[in-house]
């Protein structure tokens, strides 16, 4: 394990003070980096997140999907719970919460966008970090790239039409063609890419190729990774400085959801008597999220500084303390 995993905690909690002090002390220059648009897409942000996914993206192998019929236990339950149960109960805990309980707390304008922040999140398993957490909890690694393959052609058709969806049933206009714009550069471009340069170099004769680039690339995908951070953070500064309280507001549901999640899919894998190889990472594609992704549609919906795109913000404050957590908790629970 190199000394980004044993130390991703400390390190995304010091990119996360840089970005916020970064961007209280230079906000005009992160307002330059926000200017920086083309169609709605930011361009920075865009290319962070091809630094850190296209590596990922080569590790990917989708021609490991037709071994899936041997053990089908662990991906029925990522699926279920990833297409069928997580999206809804994000959107009804967002209602409840910002409809509800928090309602007299916050503007319905303003609580209308972190539910929708909250639904982008929901409707977008992960994808890259699910390497990470299957490392730490020394998940099997050929079904877990089963796993991520199988939900990245998922994605690539009904992410935008359930996301479309469940922003529709909250009164917000959706535009399609930007959230199938985000889904192609974020999804199906560094899917394609990677596999393409996976079939070029990968071959039973010479797989120390495939393994050299990935080596190379690995130091870039974390600085992708740490520079996400940086300049999510950075751009939020001013508001999480000035509104400390729906930075809370906004944690609660999604913990409760990410604990949530995490329970169904890891209880029902040993219900059903999954091996925990491929319990773990199961539970843990489940109840991660492609938070790049997320983002990404958040600020083309509604802009780097909405509500919303703070909602997705938030996910990735919560969700590497949280995961490590719950890596935590299958380390000590294995069967």
């Amino acid at each position: 394990m190199g000394t980004f995993e044993r130390y991703l905690s400390g390190w995304v909690g010091l990119c996360i003070v840089i970005g916020v002090a970064l961007g209280n002390f230079l906000p005009q220059f992160f307002a330059a980096l926000a200017g920086l648009e083309v169609a709605g897409v930011n361009l920075v942000v865009a290319a962070l997140i091809w630094i850190m996914i296209y590596p990922m993206m080569v590790q990917v192998d989708l021609g490991s999907i037709r071994d899936i019929g041997r053990r089908p236990k662990g991906l029925v339950i990522t699926l279920v719970v990833n297409w069928l149960i997580k999206p809804f109960t994000m959107a009804a805990l967002g209602w409840l919460f910002f409809r509800m309980l928090f309602a007299d707390l916050v503007d319905p304008q303003t609580a209308t966008e972190y539910i929708a922040g909250m639904i982008l999140l929901g409707v977008a398993p992960c994808t890259a970090m699910v390497f990470v957490w299957s490392h730490l909890t020394k998940g099997d690694a050929n079904y877990t790239l089963v796993q991520v393959s199988v939900n990245d052609l998922i994605m690539i058709f009904a992410f935008a039409p359930l996301a479309g969806f469940l922003l529709g049933i909250t009164d917000i206009v959706v535009p399609w063609e930007t959230l199938i714009l985000s889904v192609t550069l974020y999804v199906v471009m560094p899917l394609v890419a990677g596999a393409m340069t996976r079939k070029v170099l990968h071959s039973p004769e010479s797989p120390e190729r495939l393994e050299s680039l990935l080596t190379v690339l690995k130091p870039y995908s974390i600085a992708g990774l740490l520079g996400t951070i940086v300049l999510l953070f950075g751009l939020q500064a001013q508001t999480i400085l000035a509104q400390p309280l729906d930075i809370v507001l906004i944690a609660i549901p999604l913990l409760i959801q990410t604990y949530g999640i995490f329970a169904i899919a890891y209880l029902a894998a040993r219900w059903w008597r999954v091996e925990h190889a491929i319990a773990a990472p199961c539970a843990l594609i489940g109840t991660s999220n492609f938070f790049e992704l997320a983002v990404a549609v958040a600020i083309s919906l509604f802009g780097l500084h909405s509500g919303a795109a703070l909602a997705t913000v938030v996910g990735v404050l919560v969700e590497v303390p949280v995961m490590l957590s719950l890596v935590a908790i299958v380390n000590r629970t294995r069967w």
